[in-house]
């Protein structure tokens, strides 16, 4: 599962790198930004929930 988070974030990291650097797409900017701290609360959320007994 950490490997799919992992993949996530560079991708959605790497998203935002492009829309900030092509001004046309800033939008993607945005997007990335978003679903990059989404993935990292989904993360957080769900090893909470395994170190819960």
């Amino acid at each position: 599962m950490w490997t799919l988070i992992v993949i996530l974030l560079i991708v959605w990291a790497v998203l935002s790198v492009v829309g900030f650097a092509i001004k046309g797409l800033l939008w993607l900017a945005v997007i990335g930004i978003i679903l990059f701290v989404g993935t990292v609360v989904v993360g957080a959320i769900r090893q909470r929930a395994r170190r819960r007994p």
